[in-house]
């Protein structure tokens, strides 16, 4: 079957009929999950070159499979990149992003006001001797001054959660390329259907697919993809220095060949199929779930003692990147101060349709109180830069009708100070 799909078509025709969609062995419309530990040969010599990486083939799960690939080409199809790699979770294809590039004595540079997890993973690399600076706003100037000769990547959200700061990667690109850097960008709660970062300026994209790119809260996964368009210079990073072969794609072979395989983080073929399947119907989640957070959120800040952060209100101080970056689009978290810890645990708990769930990206609306889960282990000022208060209600929204969702939380507000249920 030819290859029938115009490259200008739109965002959900590309989804459903990507060549990564194409060309199963049995006609399938879907990739056949290949739920297999390992994969047989006719002779040691086949094997050989596939271990040897001189033949295309699987030869253990670990180090490659065919309903992973199949993912893997979909979201590298869909970013506008030169090759994906699929992980067993997002916090481990932030790992192996950054351990790939980076060498004890090395710095990294971020903004303070990331998810915990990842605040978490920078304080572990400190162990490792993989340095992080931290910089409460990511603006292309305050990276400029913190630029070292150690420094070998910058790494920012685009849409920090739950902060809702946006990254200006054009701007912090230009950056980072002058000082002969790479900008690894996570872009878990913007997706593809907001932004594609890699036409932005950015160098690698990462997303925990457990989130939006899965959809059904169903399977735990992280993806990375390369744009393989950055000139590495293997005196400065020398973690690629073995690599150098490769040139633009050093930073791709690696993860492939060597950390990834050696670390063990690969996704389950299961968890691919999922994962893929739920891809499928992205774009209409994403449209539906952004339109129901901006009502929700004009809703909630009609409300006068709710203070509400959401990038499509007008005094938000990110809005102009709403325009700029996002494609007119705030994404799928809000969240809001309650004025206690004791009423914004009250709210929560008389929320009808929101459940008390730590994830995002779901199809249901979710809600968490981040100060006392998310941010358990973080310092009071990490959770100030992240906008976390004690006070602070996170929101994920989903694809419920939005009279039902600002039904449900104007109520559960009201009835948090009045008693009495409208």
């Amino acid at each position: 079957m030819g290859d029938k799909v115009s490259d200008d078509c739109r965002f959900n025709t590309r989804l459903l009929h990507s060549r990564a969609s194409k060309g199963y062995g049995q006609r399938e419309i879907l990739p056949p999950i290949a739920q297999v530990t390992a994969f047989q040969y006719e002779n040691m010599e086949e094997l050989e070159k596939v271990f040897a990486h001189k033949s295309m083939g699987y030869a253990y799960t670990r180090i490659g499979n065919p309903t992973m690939s199949a993912f893997e080409q979909k979201i590298n199809e869909m970013e506008g990149g030169a090759g994906a790699i699929c992980c067993s979770s997002g916090m481990s294809a932030i790992s192996a992003a950054l351990l790939a590039v980076c060498n004890s004595g090395d710095e990294i540079i971020t903004g303070s006001g990331l998810y915990g997890g990842t605040i978490d993973l920078f304080h572990d690399l400190e162990k490792l001797g993989i340095h992080t600076i931290f910089t409460e706003n990511m603006t292309a100037g305050n990276i400029k001054s913190l630029i070292t000769d150690k420094t070998k990547v910058i790494f920012g959200e685009l849409i920090s959660n739950p902060a809702q700061k946006v990254l200006d990667i054009p701007e912090v690109s230009k950056v980072a390329h002058e000082a002969g850097i790479p900008l690894f960008v996570d872009s878990t709660t913007a997706t593809p259907f907001i932004a594609r970062p890699l036409e932005l300026g950015a160098d690698v994209v990462i997303h925990s697919t457990s989130k939006y790119i899965n959809g059904g809260g169903n399977s735990i996964g992280g993806i990375i993809v390369d744009g393989g368009k950055f000139a590495w210079d293997f005196e400065k990073h020398e973690a690629l220095k073995e690599f150098k072969k490769y040139s633009k794609l050093a930073f791709s072979v690696r993860l492939r060949t060597d950390l990834w395989e050696n670390l063990g983080c690969c996704m389950a073929p299961f968890n691919a199929y999922l994962s893929f399947i739920g891809l499928d119907t992205l774009g209409l989640r994403m449209e539906r779930i952004c339109r129901n957070a901006d009502a929700l959120a004009k809703a909630l800040d009609k409300i006068p003692d709710i203070k509400v952060n959401y990038l499509t209100l007008p005094s938000h101080p990110y809005h102009e990147y709403v325009e700029k970056e996002l494609g007119g689009l705030g994404g799928g978290i809000l969240n809001f101060r309650a004025g206690s810890k004791e009423r914004a645990f009250k709210i929560i708990n008389l929320l009808k349709y929101a459940l008390i769930a730590s994830n995002i990206g779901d199809l249901r609306t979710l809600v968490i109180h981040p100060a006392s889960t998310l941010y358990i282990r973080s310092t009071e000022g990490e959770m100030e830069a992240a906008g976390v208060y004690a006070d602070t209600i996170r929101v994920s929204v989903g694809i419920e009708d939005s009279d039902d969702l600002i039904r449900d939380f104007t109520n559960a507000i009201e009835e948090s100070i009045r008693g009495t249920v409208l």
